[in-house]
């Protein structure tokens, strides 16, 4: 499976955690992996499952950052889509030294644009730009 694919199955699976408690994460992750619907590798499954409980341990710290960045909008007014891809953005950008900012923004800005509303590419990329440069002043 190739990066832009692991990062998609990822940011299903944390599409799930708005439906689910945070308890029940790794086991939706799981389930999801074992549906059938995919061929994961061993070394994608335990990537994916690994980022995926990275992002859900660090969501607080993550949904605050990205609560900033709502100037006059909270994360409860976001939608779930767009959500799940911002959080997943603003983890690599955070947390993941492996990813370049632009790559985490740009593939983040294509996963708004195939799942998300008509206008969930600039509303990613603009988020996340600014998350980013905040990030740069501290």
């Amino acid at each position: 499976m190739n990066k832009r694919s692991i990062r998609e199955q990822i940011f299903k699976i944390l599409f799930r955690a708005e439906f689910n408690t945070r308890e029940q994460m790794p086991e939706q992750a799981v389930l999801y992996l074992d549906s059938g619907d995919l061929t994961v590798t061993d070394y994608d499954r335990d990537y994916i499952i690994g980022k995926c409980s990275g992002i859900m341990e660090k969501l607080p710290e993550i949904d605050e950052k990205l609560s900033g960045q709502l100037k006059g909008w909270s994360l409860s007014r976001v939608g779930k889509v767009e959500l799940a891809i911002l959080r997943l953005a603003a983890y690599e950008i955070m947390y993941d030294e492996e990813i370049p900012t632009g790559v985490a923004i740009n593939e983040a800005v294509e996963l708004a644009k195939k799942y998300g509303q008509d206008d969930a590419g600039p509303f990613v990329n603009g988020v996340l730009g600014g998350l980013s440069r905040n990030l740069e002043k501290e």
